[in-house]
């Protein structure tokens, strides 16, 4: 190890109040790049795993109404799996999350061209989550870790993935008293550019690898959701009454299933869901966006966030050849449902959403809080 690498790792063992242990491998990159992962801890009971490869999310155990403790997120155990089996689980998204359609948007004028990396099924021919080497593909900077907080940053420079502009993206991760974790995106440009962050999480409440979630509840704060193209691709705004995505008041994820199976019009998604929900309250307010919960261990995960929207995933493509983390294990269709606050999909071609655009002088901000309780 050089000399250099030793100061650094002394720096963060200084800075640390918590036991080295909670810092170990994680693999090593298809770039060769070493990855870590952390560990953070609520006084409460909440633990999280966290890597710095893609700032993905692990393991997050969080207890149940005897206090008993389950892993609720999916994912893996190496880098290699998360890099081979895809489905962009647990990660942090960017420099744009979900799809700019045909990879191309016009900003001031100037046309920038990204790579298309989703053309299957056939109509899609769009930009996803930033490109395939996007920054879930980054080991991060962890410039602070303590425990109960860690910082993760990484310098994105101009043309990356072509998108234009030095974006300097600092995020926070916290576990706070009453189980509650913090996700804090922080973001500058040296030139115009777009982003939209979020983090690709997917939740089982009744803990990974148990089963799939449709008798697990589900509420969306939202009165509209957005229709796409066969490219999922936004269209338009529509009222949620009447519909499947009627989510106002909880309701198990499965209830609509006949009804999504009748729908023409979603066959794109596997006659599922992989939709944007327009959630109520301003942009920049902090709102709650969802709450989900599991009527037989009594978890409850509430989503609150600044964002103006949420993307719901509900992990059909999944299948029982992927492997859990718990050895001999496996995860199912519907393993998980992913709940990714952000923009619209698409926005930088859509002036009627809210602007994602960033500028040099400006600071991007957002908050996304995940509130584990139990009734």
């Amino acid at each position: 190890m050089k000399k250099t690498s030793l100061i650094a790792l002394a720096a963060l063992v200084a800075g640390c109040c918590c036991n080295t242990d909670d810092v170990k491998p994680f693999g090593t990159t298809k770039f060769g790049e070493k990855a870590s992962l952390y560990t953070l801890k609520s006084p409460d009971g909440l633990t999280l795993e966290i890597t710095d490869f893609g700032g993905r999310l692990v393991r997050c155990w969080a207890p149940d109404r005897d206090g008993k403790l389950a892993d609720v997120t999916l994912g893996w155990n190496t880098v290699g799996e998360y890099e081979t089996l895809g489905f962009s689980t647990g990660t942090l998204i960017g420099r744009y999350g979900n799809r700019i359609a045909d990879g191309k948007f016009t900003l001031d004028g100037k046309v920038w061209q990204l790579p298309i990396n989703e053309t299957n099924p056939v109509p899609r021919h769009c930009n996803l989550h930033g490109g395939p080497d996007g920054w879930d593909s980054k080991v991060w900077k962890a410039s602070e870790y303590d425990g109960k907080r860690l910082v993760l940053t990484l310098v994105s420079p101009d043309g990356d993935m072509g998108f234009p502009g030095t974006v300097t993206m600092k995020v926070t991760y916290s576990v706070l008293p009453k189980n509650v974790w913090r996700i804090e995106y922080e973001a500058t440009t040296d030139k115009p550019t777009v982003i939209n962050p979020t983090h690709h999480s997917y939740w089982n409440l009744a803990g990974e690898a148990s089963g799939n979630v449709l008798g697990q509840f589900l509420m969306v704060n939202a009165d509209k959701y957005t229709q796409t193209d066969a490219g999922l691709i936004p269209t338009t705004d529509a009222a949620v009454d009447g519909t499947g995505f009627d989510f106002r008041k909880a309701r198990p994820i499965g209830s609509m299933s006949d009804w999504m199976a009748a729908q023409e019009s979603l066959k794109p998604m596997d006659n599922w869901y992989d939709h944007n929900f327009v959630l109520n309250g301003a942009p920049g307010e902090t709102k709650l966006a969802a709450e989900m919960s599991d009527p037989k261990s009594g978890r409850v995960l509430e989503l609150w966030t600044t964002e103006p929207c949420m993307q719901m995933y509900g992990a059909q493509n999944m299948t029982t050849e992927l492997p859990a983390k718990e050895k001999g294990k496996n995860l199912c269709q519907f393993a998980g449902v992913a709940l990714e606050t952000q923009h619209y999909p698409d926005s930088p071609n859509h002036p009627e959403f809210p602007s994602t655009v960033l500028r040099p002088g400006e600071t991007f901000r957002s908050v996304t809080e995940y509130r584990f309780k139990t009734r």
